[in-house]
């Protein structure tokens, strides 16, 4: 690739006129998918200028993990250089402070979140542990909307993604961070990273380049040596488990780690959709639960029995100055819809309200894209006929044309939530069938199906036994002599098996 005019190396006079750098926690919505959680906003923290390291253009840098460490996690992002100061500038103006472009690599070990409440402190300030260059791009020169950012381990290619769908502009970011602190000229900002981003062992070999139009920022080449001088007693030493080892390689598989076992297993699951939902109301009523069930509501598809786990969204009351800045762009409605994950199903909370849609069709398929099992919404559903054309069931208290806005602000997602009359918690077991949904607490469920099943066996037997003519009287509920006829009936169906 030519390099245009302008275009100059990281220099160590450059980084040592850095005063901050500023890193956003998740920007990419790659990230947020692998990561099951996309903020409303962006967040940030700070690393220390000491982290920063030259990129060379001919020679790998060397980045030590710190001995004792497992988890140097590596993370490919596009930096901003300020050029000129910037204090509460406008989204309109906040791309004219930036002045070059680069390549970053967000290093950080995992094995030391712990002991960071948040901060990053220990676990991404480590001496080396950003790394930039080799060459600025320079930021007039490119649309910052059209840049690509990739990522190679070991010379295989790993992150690639560009910023054009960022859920959060690079303009954005800048205008933001003016709005309480000075940018100064040579502060850094690192954009985030995209999906991908893994971790690097002593030996490995970690490559990220930007580019833009016509530019490159070259590739920024970082190797892994091992650390040899321990941690003393008197702080946080390393410690490392399979939750961390999931989020610091990006998946339980990717880690090495056993598929995650769901409260909601297959063998669970079938059980569920095995027995009538009134069946399982009489059982939770024996246990004490009478306010399980979500009420009032109708169904696209009223033939289906849907199991799955819940998540939640909340909405409340419009406030016009409030949905102003919580009812557009990428909003809470829009974060549930587009994270809700294989077999779950979206539950709303509308507090009953009527007068508008909670979901429409767009929406809808895109949940049904995802792999949801269900919407489950307490206020109005719009464009109620394509919605009911979708494989998914959607359940609503009533058709209504309003769209979002005239009764409700989409405010937050995976809380607990009151629907229908009922209390949901992210993680509830859902069942819904002709007669109604339920919400099942997953501490209870294996126990409660098992007893449903047995339930609907003698129900079975007792239907039986009116059909030939016998009185429900002793039979409906069983008396010890009719309960003893059913274990001889039961052990008999047993051996015909």
């Amino acid at each position: 690739m030519t390099l245009e005019f302008r275009t100059e190396e990281v220099s160590q006079d450059m980084l040592a006129r850095t005063r901050k750098v500023i890193a956003v926690h998740i920007n990419y919505p790659s990230r947020a998918a692998q990561r099951g959680r996309t903020p409303g906003q962006p967040s940030y923290f700070l690393k220390p200028p000491s982290s920063l390291a030259l990129g060379s253009a001919d020679a790998p840098g060397i980045v030590e993990r710190p001995a004792g460490c497992e988890l140097l996690g590596y993370e490919g992002e596009i930096a901003l250089v300020i050029g000129k100061s910037a204090r509460r500038v406008g989204l309109e103006d906040a791309w004219s402070h930036v002045e070059w472009v680069t390549a970053s690599n967000d290093l950080g070990v995992y094995d030391l979140r712990y002991a960071d409440k948040g901060s990053n402190v220990r676990s991404k300030g480590g001496d080396g542990f950003t790394p930039v260059g080799p060459l600025l791009i320079p930021g007039d020169a490119v649309d910052p909307a059209q840049l690509r950012i990739r990522t190679w381990h070991n010379g295989d290619l790993v992150q690639d993604d560009t910023t054009e769908d960022l859920l959060f502009p690079f303009t954005q970011l800048v205008a933001d961070l003016s709005q309480l602190l000075t940018l100064e000229e040579g502060d850094i900002i690192l954009t985030g990273t995209p999906a991908g981003a893994s971790v690097a062992k002593p030996g490995d070999v970690v490559e990220v380049e930007v580019t833009g139009a016509s530019f490159s920022s070259g590739r920024l080449t970082t190797k892994v040596a091992e650390g040899t001088t321990p941690f003393a007693d008197f702080g946080a030493k390393p410690k490392a488990d399979d939750t961390q080892r999931e989020e610091a390689y990006g998946s339980r598989e990717a880690a090495g780690l056993p598929a995650d076992v769901s409260v909601l297993t297959p063998e669970l699951k079938a059980k569920l959709e095995s027995v009538a939902t009134a069946t399982l109301s009489s059982q939770l009523r024996k246990r004490g639960l009478n306010n399980v069930s979500i009420d009032g509501l109708q169904a696209t598809r009223p033939d289906r029995k849907v199991v799955g786990l819940a998540r939640t969204l909340r909405y409340v009351p419009n406030r016009e100055d409030l949905f102003k800045t919580h009812g557009g762009g990428f909003n809470a409605q829009k974060r549930a819809i587009d994270s809700v994950n294989e077999g779950e199903i979206l539950v709303m909370e509308a507090r009953g309200e009527k007068g508008t849609g909670t979901v429409g069709d767009i929406l809808a398929l895109r949940a049904q894209v995802r792999g949801a099992a269900a919407i489950i919404t307490d206020g109005g559903v719009r464009d109620y006929s394509a919605v009911a054309d979708l494989e998914m069931p959607t359940y609503f208290a009533n058709p209504h044309p309003a769209v979002l806005g005239r009764r409700h602000i989409p405010w937050d997602t995976d809380i607990t939530i009151a629907c229908g009359g009922a209390t949901v918690q992210p993680g509830d077991i859902i069942v819904a069938d002709s007669d109604g949904i339920l919400v099942i607490p997953p501490s209870l469920a294996e126990e409660l199906a098992d007893d449903c099943i047995q339930q609907e066996k003698e129900e079975t037997f007792i239907f039986q036994k009116v059909k030939e003519g016998n009185s429900v009287d002793g039979l409906y509920p069983m008396n010890k002599e009719w309960q003893a006829r059913f274990a001889d009936w039961q052990s008999r169906q047993g051996s015909q098996k």
